[in-house]
């Protein structure tokens, strides 16, 4: 069976089995604190697990993609070293809500294994929960005695509470698992050692399969285990695991998984895969790493400086850095492997097919720009250890490489090996430890259990497209601590605050009764809870409120909202169809709006972008919202959906006028609200994806009128009523004088150039030329060069006090180049006296400082090094 083969029969498997075929949710995480990246085919039920959203459906299977780069054997370093480890990975799974449990999934995972894909049954193994007295947790007898119809008792194995027991989180659902792993190895080998002997123990060819979790507890933030009101079953099986043990191969990346694009590579790269260490390392890398970061930009998240866009350029440069320093590609070669890839998996994840085009311009961009930093690195490399004077790499140094020229350790290690030397690995661990200590104290937030005032918990009632105010009870809360500072969240069972998502900010307001108001400075969505977040809570937690939105911010940032939808019209109108959004911030006093093009906007386009959308604004274009439409329907009456979002059987329509959007986010009753609306900028934030800043309403008008009033200063200050023309006429007469001042600078260089000539002392042997000269730095760098070559053993030393800071300029004759003497290195000993430093050519430098009252001293230091 080849791939596709093998995931149609696991879906199909499960729809005969009465199981919901769900799709797979993006693997980019868009409203989710905890969770940069979708790691676990279980992430999109998270909110059922946790009660905060009833279930659609009481069984469900799919093929979810998933990215891990960090944990149990997936640190980013060692992916591509052996042969079943990847960042971008699919997972097949099972679950059930609250339906089926122990007997049900082990009795379906081992009909398909052994029934569907025809494993042998004689190497298949299981592990069953072997109790922890720490959590006075017991054994899981029922899942042993549910396998000892399938296995004998000598083929099930007790296993500890870190591989059999699962846990979402520090608290949450949770329970114990049954991890079925099967033995690839030769008949010789398993003849040799018993399985038994090998199962998680990271032998590569006794592996764990699936993973089978009977959730039946919930850990509370005292550790205490409670049991679920419901069990579930969530299972998760390695796609790319399977397709190896289902195609008898012995790695991952020896299946029709990787293959085609392993080969397309080696093809490039004129490279034989299976014939030396170091180049299949390289190969699987890139294989496995233009899978993670094409999946990854087809879902919205383009490589960045921060959060998951940091994640995506690290591991692109990995493989762009693997590929330069193994396969010898110093061009972009990524991208061209896109179209094969889209070829393979285009089928199951039309995403790739869509965004294709946006996916191969963002890594060639990515790619060219990290070559050059590549090539800047190594110089810095060879710069510092051309003045290296012992034989090992400081930690600190190969750490700084390690963080702004994204060199990992081991290229750092192996141009140092290229030289003799070795490097401090003490002191860059600790530059490391350093900076995920101060990530993670930076992210660190302390939360405490909920604290549930009601029996009937159910999710909260959003009324807040149709009122700012409703009565409401408090549901539950918890304290949580970040950066030293104590909130509260707070849920209620029926709420108007809008929570943040979708790029639009959440609503701010109050909650009130008779004897109190509590502030709500913020509202976030949290595993699909909308959270109040308050800095105090209500004495009377029990009491009913009236929950009250702040009515000014809520309708500037909805108008901001309605603006986003009228901007992303205006530019499909402008530019062409391919024009899609690719992120957007909605604040009261701001938007921002992201999209795919791949030029510079001119001002004509953006002129007529701000002409469209304040047309429909003066059109006063009433809202059509449709709520709970179908999504075949909704994309029937023309509404735009976007890549990277996770949509559920019903959408929300917002309709003004021709622009019709899936949308979730609250909106202006009617365009004519927005007001004026400004673009301010708009600029490039990655290949292919342009962004434009605007502002609307009082924010506009402001804007407008600040330059408007400095228009009128313009005209007083210039007498004229036509300030384009003066000022043109100023720019034109302010170029002629420059030009003519440039002239004269030239003229006094060349006058001051003869006249040194003749002031030649010789010290020592060494012809001097030097003094402390009223003139600025760039006039006596240009005749220190010009009098470098107008004699022989020529030493020339100017310093300078010009604009108030002291500047020290060093020149050398060839021939005091060749007998050892460096311009650099002079200015660098000497700049000390002018409390500065610098460096330069061995023939010419220049050193800055801050003390001017040393300025003699350095160039008499010059000399008197110079000359000894």
């Amino acid at each position: 069976m080849n791939s596709n083969e093998i995931r149609k029969s696991f879906l199909d498997f499960f729809a005969s089995k009465e199981h919901a075929i769900v799709p797979s949710a993006p693997m980019v995480i868009k409203n989710d604190p905890t969770l940069m990246f979708t790691n676990a085919g279980m992430n999109q039920f998270k909110d059922i697990f946790l009660g905060n959203t009833p279930p659609k459906f009481p069984r469900a299977a799919d093929s979810q993609k998933c990215l891990r780069v960090s944990g149990k054997h997936n640190d980013l370093e060692e992916v591509g070293k052996d042969t079943y480890h990847h960042t971008m990975f699919e997972m097949l799974g099972n679950w059930s809500f609250g339906d089926y449990f122990k007997a049900d999934a082990i009795a379906y995972a081992w009909e398909f294994l052994t029934e569907v894909v025809k494993l042998d049954k004689d190497r298949l193994y299981a592990t069953v929960f072997g109790g922890d007295e720490k959590d006075h947790t017991a054994a899981d007898e029922e899942a042993k005695e549910l396998w000892m119809r399938f296995l004998p008792a000598n083929r099930i194995i007790y296993g500890n509470k870190k591989d059999n027991f699962w846990e979402m989180g520090d608290t949450g659902p949770c329970g114990p698992c049954s991890e079925i792993h099967i033995d690839l190895r030769d008949d010789e080998e398993r003849k040799k050692v018993d399985a038994l002997e090998l199962i998680n123990k990271d032998n590569p060819l006794v592996i764990e399969i699936w993973n089978l979790v009977f959730m039946q507890f919930n850990r509370l933030a005292s550790s205490e285990l409670v049991p679920l009101a419901a069990k579930h079953v969530d299972t998760g099986m390695g796609f790319e695991r399977l397709c190896m043990a289902v195609q008898g191969k012995k790695s991952n990346y020896d299946t029709d998984v990787f293959q085609p694009l392993i080969q397309k590579l080696a093809q490039l790269s004129n490279k034989e895969y299976g014939k030396n260490r170091e180049t299949d390392i390289a190969l699987r890398v890139i294989a496995d790493h233009l899978r993670a970061v094409s999946f990854a930009i087809a879902d919205g998240q383009l490589p960045s400086n921060t959060g998951a866009g940091y994640v995506i350029r690290r591991i692109l440069r990995r493989a762009i850095r693997y590929g330069y320093t193994f396969l010898g590609f110093n061009q972009p070669f990524i991208n061209t492997l896109v179209k094969n890839l889209v070829e393979q998996m285009g089928g199951q994840f039309p995403e790739l097919k869509a965004q294709q085009n946006l996916i191969e311009k963002v890594i060639l961009e990515e790619e060219a720009s990290f070559l050059k930093t590549l090539e800047s690195g190594i110089i810095k490399f060879e710069n510092y250890c051309s003045k290296l004077s012992g034989k090992t790499i400081a930690g600190d140094f190969a750490f700084e490489l390690f963080d702004t020229y994204g060199f990992p350790i081991d290229l750092t290690q192996l141009l140092a090996s290229e030289k003799g030397l070795d490097v401090d690995m003490e002191g860059f661990q600790k530059g490391l430890a350093e900076q995920k200590a101060r990530s993670r104290a930076a992210a660190a937030v302390e939360t405490e259990d909920w604290v549930e005032l009601s029996s009937d918990i159910h999710p909260t009632e959003f009324v807040g497209y149709d009122t700012l105010t409703c009565e409401c009870k408090i549901l539950k809360y918890r304290k949580i601590k970040t950066k030293g500072k104590s909130l509260f969240q707070i849920v209620l069972d029926k709420t108007p605050f809008y929570a943040e998502s979708g790029g639009q900010l959440g609503d701010s307001g109050y909650l009130q009764n008779i004897n109190e108001k509590i502030k709500i400075d913020n509202t976030i969505k949290e595993n699909n809870l909308s959270v109040h977040i308050a800095s105090t809570l209500p004495e009377n937690l029990t009491a009913t409120f009236t929950a009250v939105v702040d009515e000014d911010l809520r309708q500037t940032t909805q108008n901001n909202h309605s603006a986003t939808h009228l901007i992303h019209f205006a530019l499909r109108r402008t530019l062409g169809t391919h024009v899609e959004q690719k992120g957007s911030l909605v604040a009261p006093d701001r938007l921002r709006f992201d999209f795919s093009h791949f030029s510079k906007m001119s001002e004509e386009e953006i002129k007529q972008v701000e002409k469209i959308v304040n047309d429909l604004v003066r059109k006063n274009l009433p809202l059509n919202e449709r709520r709970a439409v179908p999504i075949e329907e909704a994309k029937k009456l023309g509404a735009m959906a976007l890549f990277g979002e996770k949509y559920g059987d019903k959408v929300r329509v917002i309709q003004f006028g021709d622009s019709i959007e899936f949308c979730g986010g609250t909106h202006t009753s009617a365009t004519g609200n927005i007001g004026l609306v400004k673009i301010v900028s708009e600029g490039a934030i990655a290949a292919g994806v342009r962004r434009i800043e605007a502002i609307t309403g009082k924010y506009a008008e402001e804007y407008v009128n600040n330059f408007i009033t400095i228009h009128d200063n313009l005209k007083t200050q210039l007498n004229t009523d036509n300030v384009e023309q003066s000022v043109s006429r100023l720019a034109a007469e302010n170029a002629a004088m420059k030009k003519a001042l440039e002239s004269f600078k030239q003229e006094k260089i060349a006058t001051m150039t003869n006249t040194l000539k003749e002031k030649v002392q010789n010290v020592n042997g060494v012809n001097v030329i030097s003094g402390v000269m009223g003139m600025d730095a760039d006039s006596l760098k240009q005749i220190a060069y010009q009098l470098r070559t107008t004699g022989e053993k020529l030493l020339i030393v100017f310093g300078t006090t010009d604009g108030g800071k002291p500047n020290l300029t060093v020149a050398l004759s060839d021939d005091l180049v060749a007998q050892g003497l460096q311009a650099g290195k002079l200015v660098r000993e000497a700049a000390a006296l002018i409390q500065g430093g610098g460096g330069g050519q061995p023939s010419l430098a220049q050193a800055g400082g801050k003390n001017c009252e040393g300025i003699q001293s350095a160039v008499d230091k010059v000399i008197e090094i110079a000359t000894k």
